[in-house]
């Protein structure tokens, strides 16, 4: 029997496999794209950001919180001195911007999409360690509809929304998203957790609260896209806790285009490029040929037609 196809695409991009990074979990200037078929770069603003008070970063039993605060070059340096070299990684580039008003989103969203590198932008309007902007927006409906509008008529490239799952219903965020134009949706950003240390009794990041990820969060991330694709049939990229093949195939089936591997970067770099014979496998034992055909299998519509 032949191996199954693996490639795929997303909102029109030709993409040779499912699996990309988590904006800000990778530096591919550094590490390469280790197998991923897509790179998504660490979140641009319009201006330059130091980021929160270190320690940024503390492990959980089932995964890490974060605390960044979206540090980033700003636009300028971003545009002149990141993405020619990001041209020349040999895999499609999505930019991630975010910024605390539709205008500066919009200024950024022009920039970058007008450099031939850049064939997707993903609008981060969900990220839980700054206190205005991105999330602010992202967690009403109007302003999530108002700030897709005004991007798309800044670019020519897709453009996909990251959303939060710290919402009341993630189905009503994606709806608006999609009555506003979006290409395609990302999800899920981090949710909101702290660490504790044990000792002094404190906030272990110096930011106070960050970002949960790694597999604790999965649950969340499935349900979220599974409602996502259900309201709006939108392309999505599914990530949150994927550590292993059969987390990529069950991104897949809750309506997942595409899957993305955050946290698990950091503990294995090469874990990309392991999971491609899995998923291989994985695709063959549920009786398909192609990647794409078990994108939404786990929606009753969808499975019950697949089996007749």
């Amino acid at each position: 029997m032949s191996s199954p196809d693996l490639r795929t695409e997303l909102c029109g991009i030709e993409l040779c496999n499912p699996l990309v990074n988590g904006s800000g979990t990778l530096d591919a200037l550094t590490a390469g794209t280790l197998g991923l078929a897509a790179f998504v770069t660490k979140t641009v603003t319009l201006h330059s950001r130091e980021g929160n008070p270190p320690p940024r970063i503390a492990e959980t039993p089932a995964g890490m919180v974060n605390s960044i605060g979206l540090a980033n070059p700003g636009l300028d340096a971003f545009c002149a001195d990141h993405l020619p070299r990001l041209g020349d990684l040999g895999v499609p580039v999505f930019a991630s911007v975010g910024g605390w008003s539709p205008a500066e989103y919009a200024t950024a969203v022009a920039r970058i999409g007008a450099h031939p590198a850049v064939a997707a932008i993903e609008l981060n309007v969900s990220c839980p360690n700054v206190e205005s902007g991105c999330i602010s927006i992202g967690t009403d409906a109007g302003e999530t509809r108002a700030l897709v509008e005004r991007c798309l008529g800044e670019t020519d490239v897709p453009v996909l929304v990251k959303l939060s799952p710290s919402v009341a219903d993630v189905a009503a965020i994606a709806t608006a998203a999609a009555e506003g134009g979006a290409h395609g949706l990302v999800m899920i950003n981090t949710v909101r957790g702290i660490a504790i240390d044990r000792d002094r009794l404190e906030p272990l990041l110096g930011g106070g609260g960050g970002g949960l990820s790694g597999p604790a969060v999965k649950p969340v991330g499935l349900h979220a896209v599974y409602h996502a694709w259900a309201a709006t049939g939108l392309p999505i990229v599914g990530m949150g806790g994927v550590a292993n093949a059969q987390d990529c195939i069950e991104f897949l089936a809750a309506g997942a285009a595409v899957v993305g591997i955050g946290t698990s970067l950091f503990a294995d770099p090469e874990l990309p490029g392991r999971l491609l014979p899995e998923l291989g496998a994985l695709v063959r034992r549920h009786g398909a040929r192609r990647i794409g055909d078990l994108v939404g299998v786990a929606h009753p519509q969808v499975s019950s037609s697949s089996r007749a």
